[in-house]
């Protein structure tokens, strides 16, 4: 569910008053925070909950959005905020169901676009992701130990940072409108390599190792902007990494192994 704190149409207006919103929708994606879809007559906007102790990434994450739309990039920027709950924009467009060239293009020069602005930031510690791996390695260990197996060579994880990455670009995380895209839920962002940012996208999108030709336009469209040139080999490695990390996560989120084996 995308829905673990309820809030009514009436508790809205008296929250955000200058709004006059007309109707909320609770969206069913998404398993740790609470997202709503909320209407004024004229607009629709993301409404926030974080159910999750993080404020200094929540305000980490809104200067970085500001960034991101400054250098020309479709992101939600936050709009307004008060009483922990947080007011984005809505982007147009919609999820693609069917992966296309076009695709493929569009999210290779939003990602070489953003690490270009990204590489700009004083960003030296992925501790968390570190820390969450090895607190998923051990829940494994105990409770399905035939996928620890699977996920065993995630422990020898070793840090490298070019600069903040989004890190979970998946298909639902992009909003495409004709020929532009957007990319949104930024909140999990990290300091981390672009190759695996970029690993993180081909997996996300179901382009599969031995697909060379989905990786080679991405790659060619990538190189065009990026902050520095990836090569292939690099890229191959970490979507093996990448395909075990998401894994691990469902395993240890879901507390069972079906979400994992779609991945695997």
């Amino acid at each position: 569910m995308g829905v673990k704190t309820q809030i009514t149409l009436d508790g809205l207006n008296k929250i955000f008053s200058s709004y006059n919103f007309i109707k909320i929708t609770p969206t069913i994606s998404g398993s740790i925070d609470t997202t709503y879809i909320v209407y004024t007559n004229s607009t629709s906007y993301i409404l926030k909950k974080y159910e999750r102790d993080i404020t200094k990434k929540i305000n980490q994450d809104i200067q970085l959005l500001n960034m991101l739309k400054s250098a020309g990039l479709n992101v939600p920027t936050c709009i307004d905020k008060k009483d922990g709950w947080y007011l984005y924009e809505k982007l147009k467009g919609k999820q693609p169901k069917v992966v296309k060239n076009y695709h493929i293009q569009l999210l290779a020069r939003f990602l070489s676009k953003m690490h270009k602005e990204t590489a700009k930031i004083k960003c030296n510690s992925n501790k968390d992701l570190k820390n969450e791996i090895a607190k998923a390695l051990k829940y494994t260990k105990l409770n399905f130990f035939s996928y620890y197996k699977k996920f065993e060579s995630l422990k020898n994880f070793r840090y490298k940072s070019d600069g903040i990455i989004h890190g979970d670009i998946f298909k639902d995380n992009t909003i495409f409108d004709e020929e532009k895209i957007g990319v949104i839920d930024f909140i999990d962002s990290f300091c981390g390599a672009f190759s695996l940012d970029v690993a993180i996208a081909l997996v996300g999108f179901d382009i599969k190792k031995n697909n060379n030709y989905y990786i080679n336009l991405f790659l060619k469209n990538y190189n065009q902007y990026a902050p520095k040139k990836l090569r292939k080999t690099e890229v191959l490695n970490q979507m093996t990494f990448a395909t075990n990390l998401f894994a691990l996560k469902r395993v240890y989120q879901y507390k069972n192994t079906s979400k994992a084996k779609e991945l695997l």
